[in-house]
């Protein structure tokens, strides 16, 4: 691929993710990587060093120079820094949730007609999900854990958006059925904000979930269980694996089968770029399902269903239900 064919990407944010994000395309031979773009001098000089590329203290410098970018930075930026990029035709990928209010998403969502759209729910590409896609049919009951030690990262909005959202996103993916019923719980643990939830949603369609997310505890798991018609399927995100149990007929009797369906083991990050680089490059098909980007619509829904979820959430030892933080 000549130099000319290569596109042009940026990076603003170069923190834990963002530098992920750096590391992954500087990998890849279809991507130029101009530069990054980070406030703390240290960060973004030792990445630009260590990639070979440029840096800025601010992203209006990428304006003129990349094709696409990732933004890394907190959510409550997201739509700040997004907006420039996106009413410029400049393909966007940017770190789950799209955004901190509906209308910010909104904003970002309508302003990217034409342009490609991407939110970071890279959950979608962990190989134990990509593994069980052949098996979904219609589940009827979920049971969720996603816990994690206390780390200075996103702590700028509730756990519900920090770590829960994974999950909502996999769900609804998985039941094509409206809400029809939310009742949560939510306790403010080390920091102002909610760290432990508990979520039951309950589908027009029947379907129910149970989804727990914790960032104060003291070890980490990260396990997605669900029931259907003759299937039970158990996955266990962070060690990449999955196993199915279904009930099926062997000589005339019904018997349980265990199964370990075969996970290609892949960096979930490094495929959600390369659907990101696919899509802006016109090879993704318009038909979304479990595996492919996120898009901007996908991330407004599923940004929506959080934030009811917040609405709804009685706070654990106060009264009333203002959590802090929150904007519809």
């Amino acid at each position: 691929m000549s130099v000319q064919d290569r596109v042009r990407v940026g990076v603003v944010g170069v923190g834990v993710l963002g530098s992920h994000h750096t590391r992954i395309y500087s990998s890849l031979p279809q991507v130029k990587l101009v530069g990054v773009a980070d406030p703390i001098p240290e960060r973004r000089r030792e990445l630009a060093s260590r990639y070979d590329c440029r840096s800025w203290p601010d992203h209006g410098p990428l304006l003129d120079r990349v094709d696409a970018v990732s933004v890394a930075v907190p959510t409550s930026l997201h739509a700040e820094v997004a907006l420039p990029f996106l009413k410029r035709g400049i393909h966007v990928l940017v770190e789950k949730p799209i955004a901190e209010d509906l209308e910010s998403a909104r904003r970002m969502v309508d302003e990217a007609r034409g342009t490609v759209l991407h939110v970071g729910h890279s959950e979608r590409f962990n190989p134990a999900v990509l593994a069980i896609r052949p098996f979904v049919k219609t589940p009827r009951f979920f049971e969720v854990h996603r816990l994690s030690v206390l780390t200075p990262r996103s702590l700028d909005v509730d756990v519900v958006l920090d770590l829960m959202i994974h999950d909502l996103d996999l769900i609804t993916q998985m039941v094509r059925s409206p809400v029809r019923e939310i009742r949560a719980v939510g306790i403010p643990v080390l920091t102002p904000r909610i760290d432990i939830a508990n979520a039951r949603l309950e589908f027009e369609d029947g379907c129910v979930a149970n989804l727990t997310s914790s960032r104060v505890s003291k070890q980490k798991m990260r396990k997605l269980r669900f029931f259907q018609a003759d299937d039970y399927i158990s996955l266990d995100l962070d060690r990449q694996v999955a196993a199915v149990s279904s009930m099926v007929e062997v000589d005339g009797s019904r018997r349980i089968v265990n199964r370990s369906p075969q996970v290609e083991h892949e960096e979930p990050l490094k495929m959600e770029i390369m659907a990101f680089l696919e899509e802006i490059a016109g090879r993704q098909g318009q038909e979304r399902e479990i595996g492919q980007g996120c898009s901007g619509e996908e991330g407004f829904r599923v940004l929506d269903l959080a934030l009811e979820i917040l609405d709804r959430m009685t706070v654990a030892g106060q009264h009333g239900t203002s959590i802090s933080g929150r904007t519809r």
